[in-house]
């Protein structure tokens, strides 16, 4: 009986310090302006809605989706490498592989790469 009645203490001052750390730890906090703002796209959610986006950054995002979608094709690959025909795997990974490559050299002889113009 003694020995549950010090376990409830003790977890009731854990749960206590917890609370008080908490409460702390967040009256610390500052939230500016920046923090607040719900948009990471570079440009002032408050002001007008008809400013022009950012091409350049439409292109990063674009260009983070399309490496995201190529890695987890990728991954699997490897994975039905022991499942499947050789001859059949290999074209496949080359097919991929070719196509991705020839989109890196549209993406860079149309300087669609260049960030800084």
């Amino acid at each position: 009986m003694m020995k549950i009645l010090i376990s409830m203490l003790i977890s009731t001052m854990i749960a206590m310090l917890l609370m008080l750390m908490c409460t702390i730890i967040s009256k610390n906090m500052t939230m500016d302006r920046e923090k607040m703002t719900p948009f990471e796209c570079g440009f002032d959610p408050k002001s007008s809605a008809r400013m022009p986006f950012s091409i350049q950054f439409f292109l990063i995002a674009v260009l983070f989706l399309i490496f995201d979608i190529e890695i987890a094709i990728i991954l699997p690959m490897m994975i039905t490498m022991k499942t499947s025909s050789m001859m059949t795997w290999t074209t496949t990974v080359a097919v991929f592989m070719i196509t991705l490559i020839l989109g890196l050299y549209y993406e860079w002889k149309t300087n669609m790469l260049e960030w800084s113009k």
